[in-house]
């Protein structure tokens, strides 16, 4: 395992082509995190890998900037395959890979998870790609169809596989990694190390390079606070909290479906601006509801563990974790998704008596013991959050040559509506989405359902 990061830790020192450090600086990375610095060296050699990093740490970058260096644009054949555990994720990857391929020539990076239709994948098959990135159990069906050439095939990458496992993905990913070549560079990621990762990374490598990043995370700035619920109902308690705190975005973590459920019907009900992520819900409903909680449509996420990963908010107010976690890795991962980027953040987690046990393993890793402090009344004024903006879902996305630009300026062709009235944009394959201000959504749906853009019409409705 290893730690030393070398020190400066520039892109332009790596054998990277001039078109990737361009993109590298499109992109505003000025240095390599520790997570590139130790692995990019070694990837860009042609070794296997199996990391060790925490989310965020800038390893898909990494592992993008390894797959594009060798890519040969004149075959359109995959050459490399990138499986996550979750579409989000996937996505999220998939649009990393194509920011840093916008200056290389038709690089052709195509997602394949589940939750979407099969017909429209077969036909993207069909008319070639470069990089496919997915989840396991959708590239598994494709390749029992017969519908993926792997001879090309020089890259695989296991993105979270700590996960991945978790989720019971072990024999797909078996079952994938026996139709690759053997003669293939395979590159492994994980935020933990259990037993199953040390399995699966003999299975995939038996000469990898080991790297075990420190985490970049800065503790300090994390206050952690343990409330007793022994004899008060979680909602209640959510409820309180979040009153009494009026933070500006929230993730409450549930380790049940039903529970997540539950609290955001009651925190609806109760005027809160919250809004459920879990597996129960179909693949439209879980889009639709990550991207109103990311450009700020919706203040409180509940949510389950494995629902919110992929999750790409860079600033987080409060994470309260109703009940302690299902092990210390995953307690970790809560916490660390408030106070990033130097910020402080906070993270609440309610204990109850079936807590006892897992809240004394944590006591354990912490250099003081848990202080529970009795649950706070919140202020009588206080009331629930309203959301800044609304949420505008448009009928047509990147296979109709949508841009936000064009988005942009069919928002503001009558110069009621400015920049600062138009909040973040994200356009799919088949759907794109823009958050206005609520003070401007009646007027911004008008304008984008009462003409045409790039001589179109889409059908835009508010979330």
């Amino acid at each position: 395992m290893s730690e030393v990061i070398p020190t400066p830790a520039y892109f332009n020192h790596l054998p990277l082509n001039q078109a990737l450090l361009n993109s590298v600086a499109a992109a505003g990375f000025q240095h390599m995190t520790p997570v590139q610095a130790l692995s990019l060296p070694t990837i860009l050699q042609g070794n296997d890998v199996i990391v060790q990093a925490e989310t965020g740490s800038g390893k898909t970058a990494a592992f993008a900037l390894g797959i594009l260096a060798k890519l040969e644009l004149a075959q359109l054949l995959p050459q490399a395959l990138v499986l996550c555990p979750t579409r989000e994720l996937a996505e999220q990857v998939a649009e990393a890979i194509r920011g840093l391929a916008k200056t290389m020539a038709n690089v052709k990076v195509l997602t394949l998870c589940g939750g979407v239709p099969v017909r429209s994948q077969i036909a993207s098959l069909e008319h070639g790609a470069h990089i496919l990135v997915g989840t396991p159990g959708r590239i598994l069906d494709h390749l029992g169809q017969n519908r993926i050439d792997f001879t090309k095939l020089h890259t695989l990458v296991l993105d979270e596989a700590d996960r991945m496992l978790e989720m019971g993905f072990q024999d797909d990913l078996s079952a994938i990694i026996a139709k690759t070549p053997t003669a293939r560079q395979t590159l492994l990621f994980s935020a933990t190390y259990p037993s199953g990762i040390q399995q699966l990374s003999q299975g995939v490598s038996k000469n990898a390079n080991h790297i075990e990043v420190a985490s970049t995370q800065t503790q300090v700035n994390i206050t952690q606070h343990f409330y007793d619920v022994s004899d008060t109902s979680e909602n209640y308690a959510v409820e309180q909290l979040l009153l009494t705190q009026q933070p500006s975005n929230c993730i409450v973590f549930c380790n049940t479906r039903a529970e997540t459920q539950n609290i955001a019907n009651q925190l609806k009900n109760k005027g809160f601006s919250a809004l459920a992520l879990h597996g129960d819900l179909e693949q439209k409903e879980r889009d639709q509801t990550m991207v109103q909680f990311s450009n700020g449509s919706a203040r409180i996420l509940v949510a389950t563990d494995v629902a919110a990963r992929g999750l790409d908010i860079a600033e987080l107010d409060l994470v309260i974790s109703v009940n302690m976690a299902h092990d210390l890795d995953t307690h970790t991962h809560r916490i660390g998704r408030t106070g990033r980027a130097g910020a402080e953040g906070l993270a609440i987690t309610l204990i109850a008596q079936q807590d006892d046990y897992k809240m004394r393993l944590l006591e354990d890793t912490l250099s003081a013991p848990i202080q529970l402090l009795p649950l706070p009344s919140a202020p009588s004024g206080n009331k629930p959050l309203a959301a800044e903006f609304v949420t505008l879902q448009l009928s047509g996305g990147k296979k109709d040559k949508l841009r936000p630009g064009d988005i942009v300026g069919a928002l503001t062709r009558d110069k009621k509506l400015t920049m600062a009235d138009i909040g973040k944009i994200k356009v799919q394959s088949n759907w794109a989405f823009v958050a206005v201000k609520v003070s401007h959504a009646k007027h911004a749906l008008a304008l984008l359902n009462g003409d045409r853009i790039k001589g179109k019409r889409f059908r835009t409705q508010a979330l």
